[in-house]
């Protein structure tokens, strides 16, 4: 920032572990220099803000007592963005809250907004430029003071909240009651971690963490073959409606705040399983040395107590079959100021990987004011929890069979035949519909669209039964409309336009989004539209980007926190005639025994060894099934 030209520099350094080279990358990255106003704002930039809004509201004393029994200095600011509306802005809405110690202040606001011009590189030159409070606009905070004084001014007067008694307290109100279910494994875990590698019943991942964009696994392979070269996170959109300054202009891209980063340590018992495996994260932001969050990712094999596959007979033979549903876990739990995302990648015994995020945490507010229950719901005396919607995008680098793949879908439809055992009646018989897809522009799925139900990477490759190897996307989301094209900065989130779209494999493209598009939306740095310039997709290296999310309208019961239940979304990756068979079938864990077995006996039945392989664990009563007996 003190150079005769002030410019963004990114660098790859190497080899690793012992760096002899560093090399600038932006040409290569970006196609020449960014502009330094696009840089993402640090903390002590934030703290140089504080400090000024801090000077300005001692220009209020009087109006500060009124409204919220404070002199300014017990007030917390919250940052929105993009900051501005053009490029070169870097003006930015403050939303003020009561501070409570020990919970969280987002649900708390004072009806005070302020918006803060700190786009000169001299700090003494930045200006607080506008106030809202109530829904009026100020020039200052003295005009704010004076309209007060000259009692022309409408103030709605906040008790300072107590800490006991403060709206969306965490505080436990009962004692606590008996424990609840504890997952354990009797004889130790049964995946395997060496550093960044993990092996789990014929499953090889390796993972780590981007302190921008978070969580991103590499080289996944299944039975010694490779099925994804890359599966990572790529950016999450929180964008929000209000009638108070504040909310009205959040668009959140969390890449630019630090999903990786912001991931802290896990507790243990509550955000995984007592028992997992916990991983240290290290990052380099903001800082001369690398840091730390320790036990930031979690690794554990989950139980689901739901079979992933099972059949009890009762006609001919009398026998029951099934597998438990096991699944491999890695886990992150990234907070972004108010939210807590957590990041699920799961790897199951039939092949298939699963990706999912759930949302939590503080819901964001406005002051409630005017038609303010226009924009969501009233959550607490003056607090108007703000309509908003969550959309994440993901990179999946698949390589199915090999680099080599096409884009296949399939779908149902109906023809209407005459019976051919009579030809007097009509049969509505449903048909599949195949289609290879060529290009990318016909690969591009607009968001909420229909979309193909199966729609699958496919290999040049058969398997025995002389179908394509393939591996299906399958996409579960709720997402909500995405922002229109006309706005001057949709080409920065240009990503959300698509559930689905399959582009071809680039260097030159290995992200959908850039930490510099929060700050400067309106040229973005990386617009992921330009993608797409349908190139041919057939026997190429293909990449899927694709977009989860939901609308949130905030209510009662998001206080305290959002609830995760029915706040999740994802998609599954399933093979689809990649294998000849299940490939669970070679599962140690099948459990299979007949009317003519004692299922009561461990050489029958691994389940009737639980209560002898789990002697050092919490007892267990003896294995028992009657199920037979009913027939």
């Amino acid at each position: 920032g003190k150079q005769p030209e002030p410019n963004i520099t990114e660098y790859v350094v190497g080899p690793l572990p012992v760096p002899a080279y560093h090399r600038d990358v932006m040409v290569h990255r970006y196609g020449g220099k960014v502009p330094y106003h696009r840089r993402p704002v640090t903390g002590q930039e934030y703290a140089d803000i504080t400090a000024l809004v801090q000077r300005e509201l001692k220009k209020a004393p009087r109006f500060l007592t009124a409204c919220c029994e404070s002199d300014g200095s017990d007030l917390v600011l919250l940052t929105t963005a993009p900051r501005g509306f053009k490029s070169g802005d870097r003006v930015t809405w403050f939303v003020l809250f009561h501070n409570v110690a020990g919970t969280g202040y987002y649900l708390s606001p004072v009806g005070l907004e302020v918006l803060v011009d700190h786009g000169d590189l001299h700090v003494s030159r930045w200006q607080l430029r506008q106030v809202f409070y109530n829904g009026r606009y100020f020039a200052s905070t003295g005009d704010l003071e004076q309209e007060f004084v000259a009692g022309v001014l409408e103030v709605v007067s906040l008790k300072q909240p107590h800490a006991d008694a403060v709206l969306g307290s965490m505080k436990p109100r009962r004692p606590p009651g008996s424990p609840g279910p504890l997952q354990f494994e009797p004889q130790g875990p049964r995946y395997r971690v060496r550093n960044n590698h993990i092996t789990f019943q014929g499953w090889s991942i390796a993972f780590g963490m981007n302190p921008n964009t978070g969580p991103r696994l590499f080289d996944i392979r299944y039975r010694g073959e490779r099925i994804v070269y890359e599966l990572s996170l790529q950016e999450a959109l929180a964008l929000y409606g209000s009638n108070c300054p504040g909310g009205m202009s959040t668009r959140y891209l969390d890449g630019s705040f630090g999903i990786g980063r912001f991931a802290y340590e896990l507790v243990q018992g509550l955000d995984c399983p007592y028992t997992a495996t916990y991983v240290d994260q290290h990052y380099l932001v903001e800082s001369d040395t690398p840091k730390t969050n320790q036990r930031s990712l979690c690794i554990f094999e989950h139980d689901s107590a739901l079979p992933l596959r099972r059949h009890f007979s009762d006609s001919q033979s009398f026998y029951y079959g099934g597998l438990r549903k096991n699944t491999l876990v890695i886990r992150t739990i990234s907070t972004l100021i108010n939210y807590d995302y957590i990041w699920d990648f799961m790897f199951h015994g039939s092949g298939a990987v699963e990706v999912r995020v759930h949302a939590t945490g503080y819901i964001s507010s406005s002051f409630l004011h005017g038609q303010g229950t226009d924009y969501g719901n009233r959550v607490g005396p003056h607090t108007l929890g703000t309509m908003h919607l969550h959309h994440i995008h993901y990179k999946v680098d698949l390589d199915v069979d090999g680099q080599l793949n096409s884009l296949e879908t399939q779908d149902m439809e109906y023809e209407f035949v005459k019976d051919p055992w009579s030809t007097q009646n009509t049969i509505e018989r449903p048909y599949l519909r195949r289609e290879r897809l060529e290009k990318e522009d016909e690969a591009a799925f607009p968001l909420n669209a229909p979309m193909p139900r199966y729609l699958s990477f496919v290999s040049p490759n058969p398997n025995k039964w002389e179908h394509p190897r393939s591996y299906r996307i399958q996409i579960i989301s709720f997402a909500g409309k995405h922002l229109p094209t006309s706005s001057s900065m949709e080409r920065s989130i240009s990503w959300g336009r698509y559930q689905l779209a399959v582009t071809r494999r680039k260097e030159e493209e290995p992200s959908s989004s850039s930490i510099y598009n929060q700050n400067d939306p309106w040229t973005p740095t990386v617009a992921f539209a330009d993608f797409i310039n349908n190139e041919t997709i057939t026997n190429q290296d293909l990449v899927a980007w694709i977009t989860v999310g939901f609308l949130h309208v905030p209510h009662a019961e998001d206080i305290p926190n959002t609830v995760t239940v029915g706040n999740g979304v994802g998609f599954f990756l399933r093979p689809y005639n990649y294998f000849n068979e299940d490939p669970s079938v070679d599962s140690s864990d099948s459990v299979y025994f007949s009317s003519d077995q004692d299922a009561g006996a461990c050489g029958a039945n691994p389940l009737a060894c639980l209560s002898s392989a789990t002697a050092c664990a919490p007892r267990l009563p003896p294995f028992h099934f009657g199920g037979f007996l009913n027939l």
